[in-house]
């Protein structure tokens, strides 16, 4: 099954990191584009949010832009994505 979330990121990013930690421990698959390998993903990635900050992530066409958990929470929920719920 393809993945419904991606996250746009970088290695360098501790945000990004975090984002990753937290949805690995919920046990929710993501694909993960790194902006800085992939200029296509950091193309993407700029056109979804309409800005240059990282992270992005794309729950099912939500775009939260930075690790804010409340939404990311909520965008997960809205999609039926957590393993669990």
């Amino acid at each position: 099954m393809d993945s419904k979330i991606t996250i746009y990121s970088a290695v360098w990013c501790g945000f990004c990191h975090a984002a990753k930690q937290y949805l690995d421990k919920l046990g929710v698959k993501y694909q993960d584009r790194d902006v800085e390998q992939d200029p296509k993903a950091a193309e993407e990635a700029v056109s979804k949010s309409g800005q240059r900050g990282i992270p992005v992530l794309d729950i099912e066409g939500d775009i939260i832009v930075g690790f804010d958990r409340p939404k990311i929470d909520a965008s997960l929920k809205a999609h039926k994505l957590l393993p669990h719920s």
